[in-house]
């Protein structure tokens, strides 16, 4: 790609993020009946009043907000970050145990596991939370919420993380993350969003503890986690790390080629052989997902099974992911088909993702790119997190890219 279709790329992105992503999170949120933000909202944007709030959507909302009003400069999203705190701090904290709950109602906790993937994405929101804010409160239930999940969801035996602890972090008898996922005492999934949980914690605080548990979670991705031979992502996991399955996620790994790359220029600060062992591999793992997952259509296929099959739908998650994990391949690489596989994915998106109707991403597309139209635009694990942070990196990235051609990696964040 030339100078020329870089900035066309840029402004498609920053257009996409202020004219569409921002409008519609800024706007249909609001519970105007129970208060703070509506759990559950149709494609065609009808709320459904009764339906539960997840920790995922807040946390991710907390994250969301707060890193667009650092990154835009919006008192808008200051404001969104500062309510979704709230809630958090007020609705979802257990203020017997610590930690947050998986799911809450009007009438109070409805789910009180303390789901390990949760408290990292708490542990993610609070610390952005704090970046801008610099309230020391945020960053003091991070810490507490660290300090918990290392007492009672880390295997001192194997390394890593269990999936599930009850409401007093006694290790739940059913450890599965939802109904999607393998019965499993340990996922690829819960993992990554821990590195990359603990990545945003050691920015902040930089402290010894959150290193060793950040450097431990980068060997067991490159010793358990990848196959070498394939340079795909195992799923899930017995405690001791044998595999469970064949599936490949391929906005999985490439999610993840671009997320081990982060943290490991946050352990690079200490240490800096990781950079000669999670470099090379962060590249193997987009020339995989590049070469397996990239469909004709530009558009990045969701999983392949372990029979072989392909599902061949089109989720909206993995095309943001994809879009990031190609440009940081460019960065790494310099190598022109990473790039310009990045555009293809956001031409891809505009041209089927996007719903130019009520707005936002559709969630899903079938293998004839026909939206899926019963699935929600808001709901647990529908939010901005995935698209809003694609265009924060990727508008960043490809400044940098026009600004240094010579390229060097992760960009201004």
């Amino acid at each position: 790609m030339n100078e020329t279709m870089i900035q066309l790329f840029l402004k498609k992105v920053e257009d996409e993020l202020n004219e569409d992503i921002l409008p519609f999170w800024l706007t249909h949120l609001r519970d105007r009946k129970h208060g703070g933000f509506v759990g559950r909202i149709s494609n065609d944007l009808v709320a459904d009043e009764q339906a539960p709030k997840g920790l995922i959507l807040h946390t991710r909302l907390l994250w969301a907000f707060s890193a667009l009003a650092r990154f835009l400069k919006d008192r808008r999203c200051e404001k969104m970050a500062y309510d979704a705190y709230q809630i958090v701090r007020g609705d979802f904290w257990d203020g017997r145990y610590g930690g947050a709950y998986w799911q809450v109602g009007a009438e109070g906790p409805i789910d009180v596991q303390k789901k390990t993937y949760g408290q990292a994405f708490l542990i993610y929101g609070l610390a952005e939370y704090y970046r801008l804010s610099r309230n020391s409160e945020p960053l003091a239930m991070a810490q507490e919420v660290f300090e918990r999940l290392e007492r009672h969801a880390h295997d001192e035996q194997n390394g890593g993380y269990l999936e599930v602890m009850e409401r007093d972090w006694r290790l739940s008898p059913h450890q599965q993350l939802s109904e999607e996922d393998l019965v499993a005492p340990k996922s690829m999934n819960t993992h990554l969003h821990l590195l990359e949980a603990y990545t945003e914690l050691y920015l902040v605080w930089p402290d010894a503890q959150v290193l060793r548990r950040l450097e431990e979670l980068l060997e067991i991705f490159l010793k358990f986690i990848l196959e070498p031979q394939t340079h795909h992502f195992r799923l899930f996991f017995e405690r001791d790390w044998k595999s469970l399955t064949g599936c490949v996620s391929f906005g999985h790994d490439i999610e993840g080629s671009w997320l081990l790359h982060r943290a490991q220029q946050a352990a690079d600060k200490e240490d800096k052989e990781w950079a000669g062992r999670v470099v090379p591999a962060s590249v193997q793992i987009a020339k995989a997902v590049l070469e397996e997952g990239l469909d004709k259509d530009g558009g990045l296929l969701y999983e392949r099974l372990e029979d072989g099959r392909i599902r061949a739908e089109k989720h909206f998650w993995c095309q943001a992911e994809a879009v990031v994990g190609f440009v940081n391949a460019y960065q790494l690489t310099g190598e022109p088909v990473y790039l310009e596989a990045a555009w293809k994915v956001w031409q891809f998106i505009e041209t089927y993702q996007v719903d130019r109707t009520y707005g936002e991403w559709f969630w899903k597309l079938d293998e004839r790119r026909t939206p899926d139209l019963s699935l929600p635009k808001v709901s647990e694990w529908k939010c901005p997190y995935h698209n809003s942070r694609a265009c924060i990196e990727t508008i960043q990235r490809l400044r940098q890219i026009l600004r240094e051609p010579v390229l060097s990696g992760q960009g201004e964040r």
